[in-house]
């Protein structure tokens, strides 16, 4: 058995292309085919075709679609005999086969093993790695599949290949192999136009070759691009290589010389004179609980960081105002912050507010200002502003808390792609963003009776002692959420003389909530 993921998913079995129907049904092949292996249940089946947009009859769709790729895959297969290749599990189906059968499981395993041959050196075999992991790509990733699963493995596997090619391209200039490169790279350059690391290997690839005019005049049609599409200036990586040209600087014609040596290499400035952000607010004092919760979004936040390519990790906290949703996010950062060394963006997007949250645009000013850009060069809308974002954070580890989201589509665009990770919180819950963007969701509730005696204990200053039958009973008239609980444990703090029956009294008349 062989799937195609890498171009139009098409399938053969003993050599023979099978016919694999209409596209929903092709949808529910490339979702089973990227987990091979795995059991994948029939909600995020209809999660990943339909996205928000489900039908009622989504699940007899499913086992239609499932009904037809056993036919096509098993035609012999007598009507009602368990299926070989395709089989049926608690409450969902798993598509047997050796995940290497998948070529974008044999893309991401050579991929790998030319990245580690480049840490040791090998540069001949690195490269032969590298033109091996591409050449098995016939096209766009799931072309022409629907669903926002398609749409969101479609976008992380062209990521994987630019970036690929970008190492390649690396590779072949350190081996003095850039007349070749000259030929090569403008087809990647055409399809994504305005990757600036891209454009800075043909410069670099064109100088080299001796078309010193033609790489100045891809400086001023990338600059002009830029301008045009996003209303920017290139960055300084390109500026720099186009200064360097113009000077003729000595470095630049070294065949042999390693070209990241000289890309600007300082992780902890975007712009020249920009402190690395470190913009997490303080923890909250006297933070109880939610040990299981902080366990297991750390837990999945360091899985997703360990896989090789894949899609920036995004993790949605809600719950009901006043739950501790963003004291819980906070505490994850905080523990986070090693992992993340270019820095922590935080934005405050006023979702709970009466009056307007935080437009979209605004909050991308407000990211791009703590990446170190000027208010000059700040580009108008939300399209220029979240691609520059983009571009400023491609290739970095950045932590971005986004706290007290109105929707999906507010938050959306302040997703970067890459090697960050977003922590956001909110209100609603967002099954779209999980469908479409692959967003991991986390509901968190009031505090148990114990945590909320522990909270109490700790804020009231000694006015209470130890748990007790007070603190249950005003763990109750809080409903258990930490906020309301802080504003108690405060009031018994500032009023030492007022008998403690009476507070508790006063808050049995008037709950705090």
């Amino acid at each position: 058995m062989r799937i195609q993921l890498l171009g139009p998913v098409r399938a053969w079995r003993n050599e023979a292309e099978v016919a694999l129907g209409p596209p929903k049904q092709r949808a529910v092949l490339a979702l089973l085919a990227s987990r091979a292996g795995d059991v994948v249940g029939v909600e995020n089946i209809v999660d990943a075709v339909w996205g928000s947009d489900i039908p009622h009859t989504a699940a007899n769709g499913v086992h239609t679609y499932v009904a037809g790729l056993r036919r096509a895959f098993e035609p012999g297969r007598r009507k009602r005999a368990a299926g070989l290749l395709l089989t049926s599990e608690s409450g969902g189906y798993c598509l047997r086969v050796d995940p290497l059968a998948v070529d974008a499981a044999v893309f991401a395993r050579n991929l790998g093993e030319a990245r580690r041959s480049r840490g040791r050196g090998d540069l001949e075999e690195t490269l032969r790695l590298y033109e091996q992991a591409l050449a098995g790509w016939r096209g766009e990733a799931l072309s022409r599949i629907p669903g926002p699963f398609a749409a969101m493995e479609r976008d992380r596997l062209r990521d994987l290949r630019l970036t690929a090619v970008e190492e390649w391209a690396e590779d072949m200039l350190a081996a003095g192999r850039h007349a070749e490169l000259v030929t090569e790279l403008p087809a990647t350059v055409s399809e994504e136009p305005l990757r600036e690391k891209l454009r800075w290997l043909l410069m670099l690839a064109l100088y080299r070759s001796g078309r010193r005019v033609h790489a100045l005049w891809t400086y001023e049609e990338t600059r002009q691009l830029l301008v045009r599409e996003l209303g920017i200036e290139p960055g300084a990586e390109l500026r720099t290589l186009y200064q360097q040209i113009l000077a003729g600087h000595p470095r630049l014609s070294a065949p042999g010389a390693d070209p990241a040596s000289l890309l600007l290499t300082d992780r902890d400035t975007v712009f020249r004179g920009a402190p690395k952000p470190a913009q997490l607010p303080p923890l909250a004092r006297g933070f109880v609980g939610r040990a299981a919760e902080l366990a297991a979004l750390e837990e999945w936040v360091s899985s997703e960081c360990a896989r090789a390519g894949a899609s920036t990790p995004v993790a949605v906290v809600d719950g009901p105002a006043g739950v501790g949703k963003s004291a819980l996010v906070l505490q994850l950062a905080h523990r986070l912050t090693e992992r993340f060394p270019d820095g922590q963006l935080y934005v405050d997007l006023g979702g709970g507010l009466q009056g307007r949250p935080v437009s979209t645009e605004e909050a991308l000013g407000q990211l791009l200002g703590g990446l170190g850009v000027e208010a000059s060069r700040m580009p108008a809308g939300v399209a220029a502003r979240a691609s520059l974002y983009r571009s400023l954070l491609h290739g970095r580890r950045m932590l971005v808390v986004c706290d007290d989201a109105h929707d999906a589509d507010q938050l959306r665009p302040l997703i970067p792609r890459g090697a960050s990770c977003v922590l956001a919180t909110s209100r609603r819950r967002f099954s779209e963003l999980a469908a479409r963007d692959g967003a991991h969701l986390v509901t968190v509730g009031p505090l148990t009776g114990e945590e909320g005696a522990q909270l109490l204990v700790r804020l009231s200053r000694g006015r209470i002692q130890r748990p007790g039958p007070v603190t249950e009973r005003l763990t109750a008239l809080c409903g258990g959420l930490p906020l309301a609980l802080r504003v108690v444990a405060e009031r018994l703090a500032v009023n030492p003389d007022v008998p403690l029956a009476d507070l508790v009294e006063e808050y049995a008349a008037a709950p705090v909530r």
